[in-house]
Formats: C-alpha cells, structure tokens, sequence
C-alpha cells in the first residue's frame, strides 16, 4: 500500500478519499485553487498544495501543476476523483512518466472507452449489445443528419469525446437537426476540446442502469451488481439507486456478465461502470451506452449494498493487490437510495445557485449517510460543478429505505444557498417512485407539480417575529424602558399591530403585522411561531430561514421605492439581468444594434450550465454592459433593449433599477457531472 496519496480533485469526493485514506493509515495531499483555500477538504487532509486561481484550467485541470505538487509532497500515487482529469488518458501518462501511480484504468483504456464511437464497436466485437446508431468517426454535420434520418426520428445526438450528458441533444423534428448539431457541436469542443459527434437511435421512456466493475491486474473482473439512475433532469441523474426493481435475477446476471466482457475488452483496471439504455416494457432488451473509466459519483449505493469500500479497493488494485472474491462472494444486502443535492434553485427553473453557508446540519447516523465537501462559511461560486453533498440512505427493503432518504433530506439545512433538496425531497414521495415506474423522462414531465412555488403564511409570519425581536433593546443596568420596547402598546387605547414590509424575491411583497398577543420564539438559530393554531420551527441564519430541505431569503420591502418606481412607470422589461452568477462566454450583438423579440443575444455560463438570454421584444440595444469574459453577479444588468414603440423609446433611461421576475430566456445544460 501507497504512504502519500495526493487527490487531484476538490469537494465532497475528496473529502470521501480521504476519509479512506485516514482509515488505511494513507497520509493524503490535498491540492486547492485560491476559491477553495479554506474548503472542508483542505482542512481535512494531512497535507495542502495551492494549485493556482480559481479557474479550473489554471488549478484542477493543470496536468503541470497538480505533478509538482505530488513531487513537493512525496506522494507516490494520484486518486483523480471524478470528473476534472478523472477521465484524461494524458493525464494518466503524464502520471506514469513521473513516476507516480494513477489510482485508475490503464490510458489506452481511458482513451478507448473515452471515445464513444470506438467503445461501441469494441464491445459490439465483445458480444455486448449496443444502441443502434451511426458508425465510423469524423461525420459532417451532413452525414450526421443523413444517418439520423435513416435510423428515424427522435434521435439523440452525442459528443463522442464526452459523458455525463453534456453536449447531448434529444432532437425530435428532422428540421431541427442542423440547429442541434451545431450546439451539440459548439459544447461538445467547449466541454471537452473535441467537436465530434454521433447520433443513436432514441429509447422512448428508458430506464438508465448501470453496472459496477471492479478488475485487478491479475485478470480478475467482477461485478458489483447494478443501479437505478432513470431519475434525472436535462440528462443529468439526481436520485440513484441500487438494486433496481426493474431486473430479475436472470437478466441482472446477464448485463452483468456484459458489463464484464465490455471491461475485459479494453483491458480494464481498478473501479469502472459500464452503462446501459433499457427498454421499461423489456428489461431483457438492453442496450451498451458507455463506460465511465473512474469512480461514479453514485458509488455509495453500490457500498451500501455489498458491504465494499470501493475507493479502499482502487487503491488495493492500484497497488498491485488482487481481488480476494469471485464473482460467487459477491452478495446484494438490502436497498439503497442517493439524492444528490445542488447549489440550485428549482424556483427560477432550477438555475445555479451561490452563496456564502450561513447554518449547515447534514443527517447521518441510523441507516442515513452524508458526502459532503460543505462547511459553514464556505463560499459557493460559478466556477465548478454545482453538486455540493450527496444524502444516502440505507434499509432492508426499498420503501424503508425512501422513508429514510425522504426524512434525512427534511433534515439537511444549508442557509445562505438555495439548493434542490426539498424538490428532490418531493421527488421521492411521488407515487410513480414509490412505485418503481420510472424512466429518464419522469422527472422532465412531472417537475412542474413538484415545485412548492408558494411561499408559506408561517414563513413571513416567522420573518416578521425576527424582525420583533431585533427591534427590542437591550437591557441597560438590567432595566428595559418599557416606552422604547416596539409592542404596539398605546397610553389609554388599544395595541396596535407592528407591520413589517417583506419579500422573497420571485414573489409580491407582503406585508405581515405582529400583535402583542401573537406567540413566537426567536432563539440565535431557530424561530418558533405559531400561525392558525400551528406551531411553526425553522432554523435562522441572518435573513434566511428553513425547514423540511426547503429556504427562503425574506428580506425588508421599501414599499415608498416600489411606489415611486411605479408612478415613474418603469417596469424593468427592457433590462435584460444575469439570471445566475457566472461569465458571459458569449455576445452576439453591440450597442446600437436592432433586434427582434427572441433573438439570442448573449450566453451566460455557470457551474457547467449554459442560460442564452434573449430579446424580450423588437427594439434597440442602448446599452451592452459586458464582454465576453465578464464575471457577472445575480440579477446584474447586462444589456437594455429599448423597445420599438417611440413611446417607449422616449422614456427616461432608468428602467435598470429593476427586472422582471421572469424573462424569455432558454435554458441549455452544458456539463455537470452526473455519471
């Protein structure tokens, strides 16, 4: 075994790495860029490297950087995680000629599956059956949308290079292949350096299964049985199982003897999954996808279930050990469910979030495990993937263990950032997941009933209680004047309500009274309140309050601004704002410029997403704030259009000072990891 492992990786997986690291007496290096030097990893590790700035390219992604690190530290292996260079066969190599172990399959196995044309033809030799789709590499556009066309619509277009579902393209309609290809085409070299593309036939209502590979260097392959990833959103899985109860025993033995010729076929080592397209109505049916040549961010599942700590077991193979179990040792315990939570707000069309975390409680204990890289004070930014901690439960039947899961989310409370995990929450109560009717499409259909878009009476309510009592002032000598307490108590008359003006952005301004008779608590972390006979508690971090996996930012409302606002008759629908922090990686138009309602103007990404934000009318571009490069804020205004109508066109410049709550703009999922 390795002395010094250095984690060529950030977040919850590297705390994950090292918390095995410690349990095997593995000294661990941490490396962080200057966004994370006070992260939770950082200050788990044994040791911490600074890699360089923010921006991936310059820190996580630095092949340079992250081996002078290793040779700095002594460290005689690397564990890449997942995602950054998990998947970079030159990473691999680059490991290798310095003389360090790559705690991962050899690279020309990274390379072969790393190319999804190549990888289908290999483990279509293997006897592994694949989606039906085009063949060979390099296609034009024109030959993609002639093959599409003879497979028959809907396709599914893919980047050859890539996985995790950036850069895919459902396309339903023949006369949009040639808009889609190009967009595949553009994410595809913006996610990873290559435009290339294939295109496969469409799965109507498929189930997403994937089987756990583990494979030494002795020859040795195994599978760890199976799991359930149909639950996801834009392509990318937010809840994960395992076992699925879609397979019986039969076809589970089957596609896990496939997923160990497809292993053996690229001459696998270490922890791997091959995944699986499946047909709900003919589970027997199943299609070859793709291999992920790494550690899956839903391996937890898969440990649960078979009693393996598979990060012990890549650094065992890693350092030459072989595996100690057939095929015949490897038993399925029980049921497992993981919920990924994000920095995300389902509110606003589930764009990305940040934030700095004001109050953090994560569950754990009794059948109920937390991944997490968070801490209190940790500050969320644009610039890497949203996924911040990942909630698994764990039971002897698969509806305990959503009970668990369900529970365990109500209890996870990160104030400061908006996240999906009351969403996800009531994901798992929906009847078709209790049930086990699942598909990759459900989450698309049924998102719109599972948003809580309605903000609480007990929220405001609670807010406004805060609000009470940090009016009170402090005893002076141990006296309070009872004239300076804000109660509504009047000389000879009746109390009167104390009003407190509030908002949730998204949502009309409310404005809530306090009577002196109303009963509430305000504690340092926690407000009580009771509403219609209810008692109400939610966790409080400054202006943010929670409860059940769910936050709301309620801040003061200046009813006197909005009123002014209003008589000058500005409603903000020329101002076009940033509808998440991140960098403006595109603009397509200059001041001046005439545009039509619709038309893209810019790109803004973050955290691997992409939101083009478009024209809300006809009319002038007369003001253009960025350029491509900018870092840009939340609701920071990036461009006005004025509005063709003369009227309009005349009408002071000041419609800045607000924005509308919603706006035309389209949603495109670039890269978050999610394999």
């Amino acid at each position: 075994m390795f002395d010094t492992v250095l984690i060529a990786n950030r977040g919850e997986i590297a705390v994950r790495v090292i918390r095995t690291l410690r349990a095997l007496g593995v000294r661990s290096v941490a490396v962080f860029s200057d966004a994370d030097a006070d992260a939770r990893h950082v200050r788990e590790a044994d040791t911490a490297v600074r890699i360089g700035p923010a921006a991936a390219a310059e820190s996580y992604l630095s092949v340079d950087r992250l081996l002078a690190a290793a040779a700095r530290t002594g460290a005689q292996a690397v564990h890449p995680g997942y995602g950054f260079l998990a998947e970079n066969a030159a990473f691999a190599r680059a490991c290798a000629d310095a003389g360090l172990v790559f705690i991962g399959p050899p690279a020309d196995a990274i390379d072969l599956m790393g190319d999804k044309i190549r990888a289908k033809e290999t483990v279509r030799t293997a006897g592994v059956p694949v989606v039906p789709g085009s063949s060979g590499s390099g296609l034009s556009d024109a030959q993609l949308a002639a093959a599409a066309v003879e497979i028959g619509m809907p396709v599914l277009l893919k980047p050859s290079a890539g996985g995790g579902g950036k850069g895919m393209r459902l396309v339903r309609a023949e006369a949009l292949l040639a808009e889609e290809i190009a967009a595949a085409r553009r994410e595809a070299r913006s996610s990873f350096g290559d435009d290339t593309l294939l295109v496969e036939r469409w799965v109507d209502r498929p189930r997403h299964i994937e089987i756990q590979v583990l494979a030494d260097g002795h020859g040795d392959v195994v599978h760890l049985g199976e799991r359930e990833c149909s639950l996801q959103r834009r392509h990318q899985k937010i809840i994960e199982e395992a076992p699925s109860v879609l397979l019986d025993e039969a076809t589970r033995s089957a596609m896990g003897e496939a997923a160990v010729r497809a292993a053996r076929s690229c001459g696998y080592t270490g922890a791997g999954t091959v995944e699986f397209i499946v047909p709900g109505r003919d589970p027997s049916s199943y299609f070859f996808m793709e291999m992920n040549t790494r550690l899956q961010v839903e391996h937890p599942v898969t440990e649960l279930i078979t009693g393996l700590d598979l990060v012990e077991w890549q650094l065992r193979v890693a350092s030459g050990e072989r595996l100690p179990f057939a095929q015949a040792d490897i038993t399925l315990t029980g049921h497992a469910v993981e919920a990924r939570v994000c920095a995300e707000d389902p509110a606003r069309g589930f764009l990305p979030s940040g934030g700095t975390v004001l109050a953090l409680r994560e569950p754990e204990g009794d059948g109920v495990r937390t991944d997490s890289g968070l801490s209190e004070g940790t500050e969320v930014g644009s610039a890497y993937d949203p996924m911040l901690s990942k909630v698994i439960a764990y039971a002897p039947d698969r509806a305990t263990a959503l009970r668990k899961l369900r529970a365990a989310l109500a209890e996870t409370v990160t104030l400061g950032v908006p996240t999906n995990a009351g969403f996800l929450r009531r994901l798992l109560a929906h009847p078709a997941v209790i049930a086990g009717e699942l598909d990759t499409g459900l989450v698309e259909r049924e998102a719109a009933g599972l948003l809580d878009d309605a903000v609480p009476a007990e929220v405001y309510a609670a807010a406004a209680a805060v609000r009470q009592a940090e009016l009170r002032p402090p005893l002076a000598a141990g006296w309070l004047d009872p004239f300076s307490v804000p109660s509504g108590w009047r000389l000879g008359g009746e109390p009167v309500a104390v009003r407190h003006p509030l908002r949730v952005a998204g949502h009309e301004p409310v404005t809530r009274e306090v009577r002196r008779r109303d009963r509430f608590r305000v504690e340092p972390t926690r407000v009580t309140v009771t509403v219609d006979g209810v008692t109400h508690t939610f966790h409080r971090a400054g202006t943010w309050l929670g409860r059940d996996g769910e936050s709301w930012n309620v801040q003061d409302h200046d009813p006197v601004e909005a009123a002014l606002l209003g008589a000058a008759g500005l409603t903000g629908v020329d101002s076009l704002t940033a509808p998440m922090p991140g960098t403006v990686t595109v603009v397509k138009v200059a001041k001046g410029d005439k545009v039509t309602a619709g038309q893209s103007l810019l790109v803004v990404e973050a955290m691997k997403m992409e939101h083009v934000i478009s024209a809300p009318h006809d009319g002038t571009v007369t003001e253009l704030d960025v350029t491509p490069g900018s870092t840009v804020a939340m609701d920071q205004i990036l461009a006005v259009v004025a509005p063709a109508d003369t009227a309009r066109e005349t009408r002071p410049d000041t419609a800045r000072e607000t924005r509308p709550e919603t706006g035309p703009e389209t949603v495109r999922e670039t890269a978050q990891e999610a394999s």
